[in-house]
């Protein structure tokens, strides 16, 4: 099995500036060996290391751990697909290490940010070095990254947290027809991944299973990417309640899929 996402960080260093101390569950340094220690005894053979904040010192960082485990098979970085040197940059960073994609933090800008013609060089220079575009959003983006993907269509783009929605009754519609015609795409997968940490504190971990069976029913199973988000996962569960409710909620012929293969179908450049 795989874990498609996950985050290590040094708090004060490498530009670590969150998690902030109010997220008291998860302040602290979290190292690769600590995600070893926890997966691999559940079957986990392989990370991909997700970057947490916007530096370019935080995705070199991560780069570095590749060469200290066998255990990550690739990083997602972060890069200014803005910047004029986009190519460059990319060029150096899968040449030193496995950069398999590159994420744009867009959950708190505006709904309409992946519009902005000038990331479309830098998304363009993705697709030419078969990289992934992991898009950290809101429901409120997905209508753009529609028209990003009718951009891009050579682009392979995954949907990180299912696109973060509401968990509950009054927000499960809105998010459903937002995000169906995104399943449409064949190069667009989802991250099932996230969804607890969605959760208010009195709603079980239950409360996210209708989330589970409409992505899976939606992208199915080669187009679904099973990630753990730890440590932010902490914030609301843990890693081995997660990784069952997940695999419970999954039929198991699909299990191959969702839980390995579609990972290594989306990123390309994973190491073996």
């Amino acid at each position: 099995m795989i874990d498609a996402h996950v985050h290590i960080w040094r708090l004060g260093r490498n530009d670590c500036t969150w998690p902030t101390a109010d997220l008291a569950a998860i302040h602290r340094d979290h190292e690769l060996v600590e995600i070893e220690q926890l997966a691999v005894p559940l079957g986990i053979t392989a990370a991909i290391l997700v970057q947490s904040q916007e530096s370019d010192r935080d995705t070199d960082w991560l780069v570095d751990q590749v060469a200290a485990s066998p255990f990550v098979a690739g990083v997602v970085g972060w890069a200014d697909l803005a910047s004029t040197d986009i190519e460059a940059g990319l060029d150096a960073l899968i040449a030193a290490g496995p950069l398999v994609g590159v994420r744009a933090m867009v959950q708190d800008l505006p709904a309409d940010a992946v519009d902005d013609p000038a990331m479309d060089p830098g998304l363009t220079a993705l697709a030419d070095r078969d990289l992934t575009l992991d898009a950290l959003i809101r429901p409120r983006h997905l209508a753009a990254l529609v028209r990003l993907a009718e951009r891009h269509p050579r682009l392979r783009i995954v949907i990180d947290h299912a696109a973060k929605p509401e968990i509950g009754a009054g927000a499960y519609d809105r998010w459903h027809e937002a995000i169906a015609p995104l399943a449409r795409h064949p190069l667009i997968a989802c991250k099932l991944s996230g969804l607890l940490t969605e959760t208010a504190p009195e709603q079980p971990p239950e409360a996210v299973l209708d989330y589970i069976r409409a992505v899976h029913a939606l992208f199915g199973s080669d187009r679904l990417i099973w990630g753990s988000d730890w440590p932010v996962l902490n914030l609301r569960g843990d890693y081995a309640g997660w990784l069952a409710l997940a695999r419970d909620a999954i039929p198991v012929h699909d299990h191959d899929a969702v839980f390995g293969r579609s990972a290594r179908a989306f990123y390309p450049r994973m190491r073996a």
